[in-house]
């Protein structure tokens, strides 16, 4: 029912006050209004809303608060590939001049020509969103992923207070945003205060508190944490000219009310690239959110196009890092984790300390021989590293600061988690415990291996929920999961009668794999996923690999010394048979591939680039099977790319490859070349 012109009218107008007056709260930090006489306006918009809800529009404030509850997110494909930024390792001064260096050279500038301008901005560490605008509207946003395909997270997104739901003024028909939603310090400790005062519990960090909550199903819960965003470059464009230079581009972001951050600066040359990095490293602790670093762009956008890209980074553009953060705290404990191979790693328990963007509690140690030579001892007090997302790590010791009752640490000779021995092998630095599956922590992690993506691909089989299998005894081994039913399921934790049907399903499917995904799913040590594909391609089946002799597994490309002795000793191990027998009568099975060593790797040297949908196999079976061939499977189009393999709905990749003059296979040209190798 349409509602009265009087009502139509005065929704409009509490709209555009609300709006205003947010971009003015907490995009420009500038309020105009007290914050009841805002929530008053609010309160009245809602009512005459929910009285005619013809009237609720997607711009409407009140739309902030979060929908229905996803049960995934929807990929989406990025119409201009989301790239990554290239990270300069040199967080000395040298780094800025050797990238002035390289662009210089790329423009092919004499030495006396006039210094280049560049763009400086900060590294936000938060996660990389798209915003889509069609007509000003905000209709999607989306993850980078992986810089091709993103997932959908337009829900959460709307609830970001920062990020505009209609641009100002008179907006391109199209305008793609790329920017970063972050969690501001002031906003990550009052939430985790109010958590802690509720006995929930709080956040890691403000990055992860950011990925967290973009990657949270239900919006509604997302709205409950505040996240803000900063506006930093563009996407696809309609209907617009964008400005010359890439700092008058984020003032045009700007102007159409789009978040963006005002530490920025236009400089010329390396001195004034080096005059930023100094001046943002002296401001960064009293930043009110977390950067590790800053960013350079050539400023003209003309020249930027003029260099374009390498491989999936620009060549215009790089992020120079700060130098590691270090602090000063005690160590409080020294423990031992199990990894999923058993490998015994020492950890740090330390007094908590503020370093590197987050609070660390944990520091690693590395193994026996790294915590002799640097002499860690409890109750010493140590240096602490943190280097954007590198794990903590010790770095010395203070001797003058150490108490007189220390002892050196002594590594446990039997594991914390199961009490089997821990032995360590000769000529290897790590220890290792020899529960096998036997041990619980071992078990977790195997099964966790076992279900991933690149190994059986079990959709479902969540961390989480591995944890409640292992905790409850239901699932001892990769064996036991294929015994699962609804029932045993659907009593656990966050998983209803729908959610235990799909994960029962899922586990029928992945009975049919292939021999390299399941080699690579047994976690053998020293076999990655790229041995596997060898040792499948070259032995054809599980019964040939498993009574070779070590002379025999040598024979195989790639397989030096120690992986032959950690496959033979893998397969002799009695509970490893067994594993395997029971994952074979549960179903479990592949085509077993056809031995021709005459042409086992006959693709070799060869660059593939899928793109596109295929109907009769996924791109990562099909990159399988290439790679068992000896063939590398690349995801970009360049002169070096020898075949382009197009699926359905085929975008940028083919549109590269044609240009370059590229060799392009379709399915069945594909599935050809594959018969002809001999892989199917």
């Amino acid at each position: 029912m349409t509602a009265p012109d009087e009502i139509m009218i005065r929704a409009t107008q509490l709209r555009e006050q609300l709006n205003r007056h947010s971009y003015h709260y907490y995009v420009l930090d500038s309020p105009k209004i007290p914050d009841a006489e805002y929530d008053r306006l609010f309160q009245e918009l809602q009512t005459l809303e929910a009285a005619h809800p013809a009237l609720i529009a997607p711009d409407s404030p009140t739309q902030r608060v979060g929908g229905k509850p996803l049960e995934a997110f929807t990929p989406v494909r990025h119409r201009v590939p989301m790239l990554s930024i290239r990270t300069e390792t040199d967080t000395s001064p040298n780094g800025a001049r050797a990238f002035d260096t390289q662009v210089r050279r790329e423009l092919d500038l004499s030495e006396g020509a006039a210094l280049v301008e560049y763009a400086c901005e900060l590294k936000f560490d938060g996660l990389a969103i798209n915003l889509r605008y069609e007509q000003g509207l905000l209709v999607q946003a989306a993850t980078r992923g992986d810089g091709e395909t993103g997932e959908e997270v337009t829900q959460n997104v709307r609830t970001i207070k920062t990020v505009p739901l209609r641009l100002h003024g008179d907006a391109p028909a199209i305008l793609e945003v790329r920017g970063e939603a972050y969690m501001s310090r002031p906003d990550f400790e009052r939430y985790n205060a109010r958590q802690r005062a509720a006995g929930l519990p709080a956040l890691v960090n403000p990055r992860n508190g950011a990925a967290g909550t973009i990657r949270q199903l239900d919006s509604s819960l997302a709205a409950k944490r505040p996240l803000s965003f900063f506006a930093y470059g563009l996407g696809e464009v309609q209907g617009w000219e964008p400005p010359a230079t890439h700092s008058a581009v984020l003032d045009a972001l700007a102007a159409f009310g789009l978040p963006v951050c005002h530490e920025r600066a236009a400089v010329w040359g390396a001195d004034g690239l080096i005059a930023f990095h100094n001046d943002i490293a002296g401001k960064r602790d009293a930043l009110p959110f977390d950067i590790d670093g800053v960013v350079y762009k050539i400023n003209r956008m003309a020249w930027q196009r003029q260099l374009g890209f390498r491989t999936r980074e620009p060549r215009w553009a790089v992020a120079h890092k700060f130098p590691a953060q270090e602090e000063l705290t005690a160590v409080e404990a020294i423990e031992v984790q199990v990894g999923r191979t058993g490998a015994i790693t020492p950890v740090a328990r330390l007094r908590p300390v503020f370093v590197g963007g987050v609070t660390v509690t944990n520091a690693t140690l590395h193994n026996a021989d790294e915590i002799a030579r640097k002499d860690v001892r409890v109750g010493d007090t140590v240096i602490v590293r943190r280097a954007g997302d590198v794990i903590p790590e010790v770095v010395s010791v203070v001797l003058d600061r150490r108490p007189d009752d220390t002892q050196p640490f002594v590594m446990p000779e039997t594991c914390p988690v199961c009490g089997s021995s821990i032995v360590r092998p000769e000529g290897e630095a790590v220890a290792r415990c020899i529960g096998g599956l036997y041990c619980r922590a071992q078990r977790k992690e195997a099964i966790r291996h076992f279900a991933s993506r690149r190994a059986m691909d079990i959709e479902g089989l969540g961390d989480k929920l591995v944890e409640q299998l292992v905790d409850q005894e239901k699932v001892q081994g990769p064996a036991d999961l294929y015994a699962l039913d609804i029932t045993a399921l659907a009593g656990l934790e966050r998983m209803g009668a729908k959610s235990a049907a799909n994960l029962v399903a899922a586990l029928e499917r992945s009975k049919m794999t292939t021999l390299a995904r399941f080699l690579f799913a047994l976690g053998i040590r020293e076999v990655g996923e790229a041995t596997a594909m060898t040792l499948a391609a070259h032995f054809g089946t599980l019964e040939a690999l498993i009574t070779a002799e070590e002379e025999v597994l040598r024979q195989t490309p790639d397989v030096g010394p120690v992986v032959a002795a950690a496959i033979r000793a893998f397969f002799q191990e009695p509970h490893n048979q067994h594993v395997i027998a029971r994952l074979r009568a549960a179903g479990v099975h592949w085509p077993d591939v056809a031995r021709k060593p005459m042409v086992a790797q006959s693709l070799a040297g060869k660059t593939f680039v899928l793109t596109g949908t295929l109907d009769s196999l996924t791109r990562d079976q099909a990159a399988d099977r290439l790679r068992a061939l000896g063939a590398k499977v690349s995801g970009s189009v360049s002169k070096k790319t020898d075949y382009v393999v197009a699926g359905h709905d085929a975008g940028s990749k083919l549109d590269k490859a044609q240009e370059l003059s590229v060799r392009i296979l379709d399915e069945t040209g594909l599935l050809a070349l594959l018969e002809d190798s001999c892989i199917l």
